[in-house]
């Protein structure tokens, strides 16, 4: 029997739950120079954001915002932590 559905993989469920899933990736993923503030705003009314951050800083994302962090945020946090 053949299946129609297509799922994310379990590890990446909390895909389909975050607030940018539903948004659009335009806010996160804005053309160099442009403001990220509504991104930041988003990503602050989530409740999947510290797995999101954790996503990009574990997969090294360079691009977009991430866990409410921008990437210039997160390669600070990535060179401050131990």
């Amino acid at each position: 029997m053949l299946n129609d559905t297509i799922t994310a993989p379990p590890h990446l469920t909390w895909q389909e739950e975050a607030l940018c899933a539903q948004t659009g990736g335009d806010f996160f993923f804005p053309e160099p120079g442009s403001s990220v503030r509504e991104a930041k705003r988003i990503c602050g009314l989530c409740p999947i954001r510290p797995a999101c951050l954790e996503f990009a800083l574990s997969h090294d994302e360079r691009f977009g915002v991430w866990g409410g962090l921008s990437e210039k945020e997160r390669l600070a946090l990535r060179r401050t932590a131990p």
